[in-house]
Protein backbone atom coordinates (compact mmCIF):
# COMPACT_ATOMS: atom_id res chain seq x y z
CA UNK A 1 0.00 0.00 0.00
CA UNK A 2 3.08 2.49 0.26
CA UNK A 3 2.50 3.64 -3.49
CA UNK A 4 -1.16 3.94 -2.89
CA UNK A 5 -1.63 7.52 -2.64
CA UNK A 6 -2.63 8.80 1.22
CA UNK A 7 -5.30 11.61 1.43
CA UNK A 8 -6.44 12.58 4.59
CA UNK A 9 -9.54 13.27 5.43
CA UNK A 10 -10.59 15.84 8.87
CA UNK A 11 -13.74 16.72 10.05
CA UNK A 12 -13.94 19.57 12.39
CA UNK A 13 -17.60 19.47 14.05
CA UNK A 14 -18.51 19.99 17.75
CA UNK A 15 -21.83 17.74 17.60
CA UNK A 16 -19.94 15.34 15.28
CA UNK A 17 -17.15 14.70 17.30
CA UNK A 18 -19.67 13.68 20.31
CA UNK A 19 -21.63 11.70 18.10
CA UNK A 20 -24.80 13.49 18.58
CA UNK A 21 -25.06 15.37 14.70
CA UNK A 22 -24.18 12.61 11.27
CA UNK A 23 -21.36 14.17 9.56
CA UNK A 24 -22.02 15.05 6.29
CA UNK A 25 -18.99 16.58 5.44
CA UNK A 26 -16.54 13.33 5.10
CA UNK A 27 -18.88 11.48 2.68
CA UNK A 28 -19.17 13.98 0.40
CA UNK A 29 -15.26 14.76 0.25
CA UNK A 30 -14.75 10.84 -0.18
CA UNK A 31 -17.69 11.19 -3.01
CA UNK A 32 -15.99 13.92 -4.65
CA UNK A 33 -12.88 12.21 -4.50
CA UNK A 34 -14.00 9.23 -5.44
CA UNK A 35 -15.68 10.52 -8.71
CA UNK A 36 -12.77 12.99 -9.75
CA UNK A 37 -9.41 10.30 -9.12
CA UNK A 38 -8.43 7.81 -10.97
CA UNK A 39 -6.60 4.90 -9.39
CA UNK A 40 -6.25 3.91 -6.42
CA UNK A 41 -6.18 6.19 -3.19
CA UNK A 42 -5.81 5.52 0.66
CA UNK A 43 -8.24 7.27 3.15
CA UNK A 44 -7.03 7.91 6.55
CA UNK A 45 -9.95 10.06 8.46
CA UNK A 46 -10.75 11.68 12.07
CA UNK A 47 -13.23 13.69 13.61
CA UNK A 48 -12.83 16.22 16.03
CA UNK A 49 -14.32 18.86 17.98
CA UNK A 50 -13.53 22.44 17.11
CA UNK A 51 -11.04 22.78 19.60
CA UNK A 52 -7.29 24.51 18.11
CA UNK A 53 -5.06 21.78 20.02
CA UNK A 54 -7.02 18.51 18.94
CA UNK A 55 -7.15 19.85 15.44
CA UNK A 56 -3.63 20.62 14.99
CA UNK A 57 -2.71 17.23 16.67
CA UNK A 58 -4.98 15.88 14.10
CA UNK A 59 -3.14 17.76 11.36
CA UNK A 60 0.16 16.69 12.32
CA UNK A 61 -1.07 12.61 12.70
CA UNK A 62 -2.15 13.20 8.87
CA UNK A 63 0.71 14.61 7.43
CA UNK A 64 3.22 12.95 9.41
CA UNK A 65 2.83 9.71 10.72
CA UNK A 66 -0.17 8.67 8.16
CA UNK A 67 1.84 10.32 5.10
CA UNK A 68 -0.86 11.98 3.30
CA UNK A 69 0.36 14.20 0.80
CA UNK A 70 -3.13 16.05 0.95
CA UNK A 71 -5.45 16.54 3.46
CA UNK A 72 -8.61 18.06 2.99
CA UNK A 73 -10.80 19.60 6.53
CA UNK A 74 -13.96 20.27 6.85
CA UNK A 75 -15.87 22.75 8.84
CA UNK A 76 -14.74 25.38 11.73
CA UNK A 77 -13.35 28.22 8.54
CA UNK A 78 -16.60 30.64 9.10
CA UNK A 79 -16.56 33.76 11.38
CA UNK A 80 -17.99 32.01 14.66
CA UNK A 81 -15.59 31.75 18.11
CA UNK A 82 -15.68 28.12 17.90
CA UNK A 83 -14.30 28.42 14.02
CA UNK A 84 -10.92 27.66 14.50
CA UNK A 85 -9.86 25.33 12.01
CA UNK A 86 -7.95 28.28 9.81
CA UNK A 87 -6.02 29.49 12.95
CA UNK A 88 -4.62 25.45 13.76
CA UNK A 89 -3.87 24.86 9.76
CA UNK A 90 -1.81 28.12 10.40
CA UNK A 91 -0.09 27.17 13.45
CA UNK A 92 1.20 23.31 11.82
CA UNK A 93 2.00 24.81 8.22
CA UNK A 94 4.99 26.12 7.37
CA UNK A 95 3.59 27.94 3.85
CA UNK A 96 0.23 29.51 3.02
CA UNK A 97 -1.02 29.24 -1.05
CA UNK A 98 -3.59 32.09 -1.00
CA UNK A 99 -4.43 31.63 -4.43
CA UNK A 100 -6.30 28.14 -3.50
CA UNK A 101 -8.29 30.01 -0.70
CA UNK A 102 -8.89 32.82 -3.25
CA UNK A 103 -10.46 30.61 -5.39
CA UNK A 104 -12.96 29.05 -3.15
CA UNK A 105 -14.12 32.15 -1.69
CA UNK A 106 -15.03 33.32 -5.91
CA UNK A 107 -16.47 29.77 -6.39
CA UNK A 108 -18.65 30.45 -3.17
CA UNK A 109 -19.42 33.73 -4.15
CA UNK A 110 -21.46 32.97 -7.65
CA UNK A 111 -23.68 31.00 -4.99
CA UNK A 112 -24.44 33.17 -1.60
CA UNK A 113 -23.23 35.89 -0.53
CA UNK A 114 -22.10 34.19 3.04
CA UNK A 115 -18.58 33.04 0.81
CA UNK A 116 -17.32 36.32 1.77
CA UNK A 117 -17.18 35.36 5.38
CA UNK A 118 -15.22 31.77 4.52
CA UNK A 119 -11.95 32.00 6.07
CA UNK A 120 -10.14 28.64 4.02
CA UNK A 121 -6.69 28.54 4.21
CA UNK A 122 -4.41 26.15 1.71
CA UNK A 123 -0.97 25.52 3.49
CA UNK A 124 2.11 23.40 2.98
CA UNK A 125 3.45 21.27 6.01
CA UNK A 126 6.13 19.12 4.74
CA UNK A 127 5.28 17.37 1.44
CA UNK A 128 1.56 17.50 2.48
CA UNK A 129 -1.04 20.38 1.22
CA UNK A 130 -3.26 21.27 3.54
CA UNK A 131 -7.04 22.54 2.38
CA UNK A 132 -9.59 23.92 4.78
CA UNK A 133 -13.36 23.30 2.98
CA UNK A 134 -16.72 24.64 4.28
CA UNK A 135 -18.48 21.62 6.08
CA UNK A 136 -21.77 21.79 3.74
CA UNK A 137 -21.81 18.89 0.84
CA UNK A 138 -23.04 21.49 -1.49
CA UNK A 139 -20.05 24.15 -1.07
CA UNK A 140 -17.43 21.13 -0.51
CA UNK A 141 -18.04 20.49 -3.95
CA UNK A 142 -17.96 23.94 -5.64
CA UNK A 143 -14.96 24.69 -3.77
CA UNK A 144 -13.11 21.40 -4.70
CA UNK A 145 -14.66 21.97 -8.34
CA UNK A 146 -12.56 25.53 -8.22
CA UNK A 147 -9.74 24.50 -6.89
CA UNK A 148 -8.83 20.75 -7.76
CA UNK A 149 -7.50 21.31 -11.31
CA UNK A 150 -4.01 22.98 -9.36
CA UNK A 151 -3.74 20.52 -6.93
CA UNK A 152 -2.09 17.69 -8.21
CA UNK A 153 0.32 19.93 -9.65
CA UNK A 154 1.19 21.42 -6.61
CA UNK A 155 1.63 17.85 -4.76
CA UNK A 156 3.97 17.15 -7.75
CA UNK A 157 6.15 20.05 -6.60
CA UNK A 158 6.06 19.40 -3.06
CA UNK A 159 7.17 15.67 -3.54
CA UNK A 160 3.91 14.37 -2.30
CA UNK A 161 2.30 11.10 -4.17
CA UNK A 162 1.07 11.93 -7.83
CA UNK A 163 -2.87 12.22 -8.34
CA UNK A 164 -4.18 11.36 -11.73
CA UNK A 165 -7.92 12.51 -12.39
CA UNK A 166 -10.78 11.72 -14.72
CA UNK A 167 -10.96 14.62 -17.29
CA UNK A 168 -14.75 14.10 -17.13
CA UNK A 169 -14.73 15.19 -13.76
CA UNK A 170 -11.53 17.43 -13.10
CA UNK A 171 -9.06 18.35 -15.71
CA UNK A 172 -5.58 18.93 -13.45
CA UNK A 173 -3.37 21.09 -15.17
CA UNK A 174 0.44 20.09 -15.26
CA UNK A 175 2.81 22.10 -17.53
CA UNK A 176 3.92 19.94 -20.69
CA UNK A 177 7.44 19.78 -20.08
CA UNK A 178 7.54 20.46 -15.87
CA UNK A 179 10.00 18.47 -14.06
CA UNK A 180 8.10 17.14 -10.86
CA UNK A 181 11.81 17.19 -8.96
CA UNK A 182 12.90 20.71 -9.62
CA UNK A 183 15.65 21.21 -7.09
CA UNK A 184 17.05 24.76 -6.59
Amino acid sequence: MKDVPAIGLLAVSDRASAGTYQDRGLPALRAWLNRALVGDWREASAIVPDEQPQIESALRRLCDEEGCGLVLTTGGTGPAPRDVTPEATRAVAGRELPGLAECMRAAGLRHTPTAALARQVAAIRNQSLIVNLPGNPKAIDENLAAVFPAIPYCLDLIGAARLETDPKVCTAFRPRHASTNRQR
